[in-house]
């Protein structure tokens, strides 16, 4: 079931990017396995016209494996970072891999239109902004609240070094390591030119 509705949301994105449609072509009888260990698989295959997704164990050309979450960051629009910081592991073709992510990119479905065809385009747009604001509240609220607790570890309580007092000392540190070596050098040329006796 979940593969049937996960083939047909990549499916429905193919008519509207002509560079998906030209690397599903490419990819003509290729396939990518997308797995999170212990967990699920997924068996991602090109027939060159369309995507075919089986949660069937077959062998493919590249598998991308990782934990949920960074399984889910790269599909997203940070995929590379998740790659090369190593959460992803790729095995086999890392081009077909390449080519399987950048395709699955571009026919990431648009949530807002998904739900436009099951409630409509208004209700959609409605509960689509909706959405957008309770995540922005939600990420406002979480960065307030490590602001405050910040500050009532670091003036309050003491704990944590305020961070104008901890770049200040950074900078004192700096400038002191700066006068060593200079009177290091100093000391150095002076001891060259001392006569030998």
């Amino acid at each position: 079931m979940l593969t049937t509705t996960l083939e047909n949301l990549l499916n429905r994105g193919l008519p509207r990017s002509p560079r998906a449609r030209e690397l599903t072509a490419a990819l003509g009888g290729r396939s990518v396995a997308l797995e999170v260990p212990g967990l699920a698989r997924l068996h991602l295959a090109s027939t060159g016209v369309t995507l075919a997704v089986t949660a069937v164990r077959a062998a493919a050309d590249a598998t991308l494996s990782g934990g949920p979450l960074a399984m889910l960051a790269l599909l997203g629009a940070g995929g590379a970072r998740v790659v090369r910081r190593g959460a992803v592991e790729i095995t086999g073709d890392a081009l077909v891999a390449q080519q399987f992510q950048e395709l699955i990119g571009l026919l990431r479905p648009d949530a807002e239109e998904e739900l436009a065809v099951w409630l409509g385009d208004v209700p959609a747009h409605q509960l689509a902004r909706g959405l957008r604001r309770a995540r922005e509240f939600g990420r406002r609220a979480a960065a307030t609240t490590l602001a405050n607790a910040a500050e009532y570890l670091a003036h309050e309580r003491a704990d944590l070094v305020p961070r104008h007092e901890g770049e200040q000392f950074l900078r004192g540190v700096d400038g002191l390591r700066e006068d060593l070596d200079r009177l290091a050098a100093r000391v150095e040329l002076l001891g060259n030119r001392r006569p030998a006796p």
